[in-house]
C-alpha cells in the first residue's frame, strides 16, 4: 500500500507539472488522495506547497501591470478595511456564542478575515497556540478554501458577474491567495489581475493586526513579514516599465501557472480523514457560519454596485 500510494502521488505530481490539469481539478485530485490513501510525504508537501506558493505568486506578478495593480489596490483599500474589521467582529461574537474554545476562535477568525493560513502562520506564534489549535484552524479555514476553488467559478457564471466583479468578490471572500489566484484564473484574465492585487493587498493588513495582537498581549514572538506580496508588486514593475524583457516575463508568468496548480494539488493531499476529524463540529460551525455571512454579503455589497473596482 505504501508503494501505491508514492506511486500515485508521483502521478498527480507530474501530471500537474505538466499543464494538462486545470487548478480545481489538480486540487479536486489531490484531495481525493488524500482522503484515500496515506500520504506519504505530509511534511515535506505542506512545506513545499508554502514555499512554491510565494513563488508562484510573484511569478505571476510578471504577468500584470503595475498600473492595474495599483488602481485595484487603491480602490479595495476602503473595502478591505471595513471588511475585515466586520469579519474580526462576528467572528469573535460566533466563536463566543458556539464556544470555540482556546486560540481556536481567534485564529479561524483572522484567517477568514485576511488570508488564510498565512494569517494563522502569522497570528498564531504571538497567541501562543498550541499544535492542536493551530491545525484545527488551519484544517478549517482548508476545508471552505477548497470547497470555495470549486463553487465561485459556477456561482459567479450563474449570476452573470464581470470579471472585475468575480475578482472582487473572489478576493473579499475567499480566504487564500492560492484559492483566490485559482479560481480567478478559471474565471478570466481580468478577474485574475483583481483578485490577485486586491487579496495580496489585504494580505498587508496581517502586519497590524500582528502588531495589535503582540501589544494587547505583550508578546515578544517574532512578527512574520510577507516579503513575497513586495516581490509581487516589483515583479509587475519590472513588467510595466521593460516591455523589451516581455517574452521572457511571459515565460515566468507561465511558470507561476503551473506553480500555482502544483500547490494545489498537494494542498489537496494533506487533507485526511484524520484532518477532517480534529477539526470537530464547533470550529467547523464558526468557520462555515462565518464564511456564509463574508461571502453572501460582500457578493450582495457587489451586485448592487455598491463596492467595485
Amino acid at each position: 500500500m505504501p508503494a501505491i500510494s508514492k506511486i500515485i502521488f508521483a502521478l498527480g505530481l507530474i501530471l500537474s507539472f505538466t499543464g494538462w490539469l486545470s487548478p480545481p481539478v489538480a486540487l479536486t485530485a489531490g484531495i481525493l488522495f488524500g482522503l484515500s490513501f496515506t500520504h506519504p510525504y505530509i511534511s515535506e508537501s505542506r512545506g513545499i506547497a508554502r514555499i512554491l506558493l510565494q513563488s508562484s505568486v510573484v511569478a505571476l506578478g510578471f504577468g500584470m501591470n503595475l498600473h492595474e495593480v495599483l488602481k485595484a489596490g487603491r480602490s479595495g483599500f476602503i473595502y478591505t478595511a471595513l471588511g475585515i474589521s466586520f469579519a474580526l467582529l462576528v467572528g469573535m461574537a460566533l466563536g463566543k456564542l458556539l464556544q470555540v474554545r482556546g486560540n481556536s476562535s481567534f485564529l479561524i477568525t483572522t484567517g477568514t478575515a485576511i488570508c488564510g493560513g498565512s494569517a494563522i502562520a502569522a497570528i498564531g506564534p504571538i497567541l501562543q497556540a498550541d499544535e492542536e489549535e493551530m491545525a484545527v484552524s488551519l484544517a478549517t479555514i482548508f476545508i471552505f478554501n477548497s470547497v470555495a476553488l470549486l463553487i465561485f467559478p459556477p456561482i459567479g457564471n450563474a449570476l452573470h458577474l464581470s470579471q472585475s466583479q468575480f475578482g472582487l468578490w473572489a478576493a473579499l471572500a475567499i480566504h487564500d491567495t492560492s484559492s483566490v489566484v485559482g479560481a480567478t484564473a478559471k474565471y478570466g484574465p481580468i478577474a485574475l489581475a483583481v483578485g490577485t492585487t486586491v487579496k495580496l493587498a489585504r494580505a498587508l493588513w496581517i502586519v497590524p493586526l500582528s502588531l495589535v495582537t503582540a501589544v494587547a498581549l505583550k508578546s515578544k514572538a517574532r512578527i512574520q513579514w510577507p516579503w513575497f506580496i513586495l516581490l509581487f508588486c516589483f515583479a509587475a514593475l519590472l513588467n510595466t516599465v521593460m516591455p523589451a524583457f516581455s517574452g521572457t516575463f511571459g515565460v515566468l508568468n507561465h511558470l507561476g501557472k503551473i506553480g500555482l496548480t502544483v500547490t494545489l494539488f498537494l494542498i489537496g493531499t494533506v487533507l485526511n480523514r484524520q484532518t477532517l476529524k480534529q477539526v470537530g463540529l464547533r470550529p467547523l460551525l464558526q468557520g462555515l457560519a462565518l464564511w456564509i455571512v463574508v461571502g453572501v454579503s460582500t457578493l450582495a455589497l457587489i451586485l448592487f454596485n455598491w463596492i467595485r473596482v
